[in-house]
This record gives structure tokens, sequence and C-alpha cells, in this order.
């Protein structure tokens, strides 16, 4: 396994697991399989709502807790200090840990400032050993880790060969703010499985065009958390660490880049109204308001 040393010393792995969109049903025996093949980096979030059951396959796999890396993330609708504070204090209950190895924000909406202190308070107390945001384009980036007590250690953000971030990338790294990539595959979208320069790249080394994509991510020194529900994907993409891309590979994939988002842009007022319905109907659900 390869590590990152983030700016305040913790290291992470390379390669870790993510739980996006696992179900409840799923999630502990897709948790379990991860850490038998060798996983030690689990990432999840208040959103996902599978934390217990992340919780609960790390009790029964045995290994100890701090030869784990845990990630979780705050979601909007518990932003401000006093929400975010307490609702990382219930995502430890659910994750049954008593610290977290990193806490992240995971939208750049709302009292993100007031969220982002109640983080740097969590670290400064100990509960938590590194804290950041997740898609944060480089203006928030540079805001925040200008204006914070605490700069962010990691900025989680969607990076693929069809959206490489090469500007918040170089942003990053002025700041000092470790790259993670979600959707390091980019969820297959625009037939990245089957482009014929991956593919190529993958038949020179005998490997898959999976392997080829995290490869590139690894050498770009880029934090990769891959998710998968079959035990033999998540074999596979731990079979990374055998091979390395040359220049020209290097070169050829980052031809590919449509500087463009797969999904969606944070930017979009409209995608913006979208996490505000979305905050509102669960605020609305909670609370037992009926909706109009």
């Amino acid at each position: 396994m390869d590590y990152v040393t983030l700016y305040n010393g913790v290291k992470m792995p390379q390669l870790g697991y993510g739980v996006y969109q696992v179900t409840q049903e799923e999630c502990e025996r897709c948790v379990l399989d991860a850490l038998e093949v060798g996983y030690r980096s689990l990432d999840t979030a208040q959103s996902y709502f599978n934390e217990e059951q992340v919780g609960s396959a790390i009790v029964k796999s045995g290994i100890p807790r701090e030869d784990i890396f845990l990630t979780t993330k705050v979601w909007i609708e518990h932003y401000g200090y006093e929400q975010a504070k307490k609702s990382v204090l219930e995502s430890m209950e659910k994750l049954g840990t008593s610290y977290l190895d990193l806490i992240l924000l995971h939208q750049p909406f709302s009292d993100y400032y007031g969220a982002y202190r109640a983080l740097e308070e969590l670290y400064k107390e100990g509960k938590v050993r590194a804290i950041g945001v997740s898609n944060f384009y480089p203006d928030r980036l540079v805001d925040i880790a200008s204006f914070a007590n605490i700069k962010p250690m990691i900025n989680q953000v969607e990076v693929h060969p069809f959206n490489q971030q090469k500007l918040a990338k170089e942003y990053m790294e002025k700041y000092q703010v470790q790259m993670e990539a979600w959707a390091p595959f980019g969820e297959g979208r625009g037939g990245l499985f089957e482009n014929p320069v991956l593919a190529a790249i993958g038949q020179k080394y005998g490997k898959t065009t999976a392997q080829v994509m995290l490869r590139w991510h690894l050498q770009r020194g880029v934090v990769v958390i891959p998710k998968s529900t079959h035990k033999e994907r998540m074999e596979e993409n731990f079979r990374v660490f055998d091979f390395a891309l040359d220049d020209e590979d290097m070169k050829m994939i980052a031809a590919l880049d449509k500087a463009k988002s797969a999904f969606f842009a944070h930017y979009d007022p409209a995608m913006v109204e979208w996490f505000v319905k979305m905050v509102e109907e669960r605020r609305n659900k909670r609370d037992g308001v009926p909706r109009i």
C-alpha cells in the first residue's frame, strides 16, 4: 500500500474503499469483504445512511481500530457550528468509534464556515485527526484555506480521466491540501471503461482499464476511494501496486481531459436549488412538517 502524508503529519492510505450508494442491506458485507481484501481506509458520509453498518463491519472484522483510516462527512442540513458538532458526535456513535481519522464538509453551501469551526474545535480536542472539505471548487477552497484558523487537509472532488481537475490540483498543491477523488472511474460515463486509449495501455501491462485509471490517479498523487459491491472487483482494484505507467502513458491519459464534470456543476444555480430542496425535504420529514 502507498500512503500520502497530510500537511499535519497524518499518514493516509492512498487507496481506500468508498461506500457511496452501497445499501444498508449490503454495506456490512461489502466492508467486511474490502477489509479482507486488504483495504484499510474506509469512506462514508452522513448522507449515505450506512454509517452504522460500516461501524458494525469494523467491529466484526476484528481489525484493530487504529489500523483503519476512517472518514465520514457532514451533510448540509447539519451545517452551522452547533448542529455540525452535534452531528459529528452522532456519526462517531453510529460508527462505534471514539475518534475519526478524517471528517469533511460534504458540500460548499449554507453555513459551511460555522460548520468548519466545529471541525476545527473537534480537531483541537483530539476527536478527529484531520479535517477537510469536499466539492470545494478552487475559489471556495482558496477562501476557506485563507480565512479559516486551520487549513483543510483534504479536498474530495470529482476526478477521473475525463475531468482531471488540473487547475484545482494546482491550487490544492499551493495550499498544501491533498486531492482525493470521488468517482475515480467517472462511474464509467462517456464510455470510460471502454476507452481505446485506456484499453491499449491496459493491454500493454496486462491490466484492465479500471486498474489503469487507478494507477494514473496514484501516480498523480491523488487519493482514491473506488466503490464496488463485488469482492472480485475490490480485489482487481487493489492490484495496482505491481506496475507503473510510463511518461508516454501519462501524457496519453492527460490528453483525454475534457475539463468538464460528468455529473453536475456546483456553479449551476439550478443545481444549488436542487440541494436546497433536498435539505428542506429532509428537514420536513425529520420534523414531521407536511410537505406543501
